[in-house]
């Protein structure tokens, strides 16, 4: 099984940068870089983690 993907794409929103993370259907929008990139890097390792196969 495939691990889902996981990007990070800037959106403006009412004139505003924020940063939305995203994993299939799944949004999540955050106003700093920062935790947006911090947040889409855990997020990517646990789902890793979850699609590898156990031994």
């Amino acid at each position: 099984m495939q691990a889902p993907i996981v990007t990070i794409e800037p959106v403006i929103k009412q004139g505003q940068p924020f940063w939305q993370v995203s994993m299939g259907k799944r949004r999540l929008t955050f106003n700093n870089e920062l935790a947006a990139r911090t947040f889409a890097a855990q997020l990517h390792l646990r789902v890793k983690s979850l699609a590898a196969p156990a031994h």
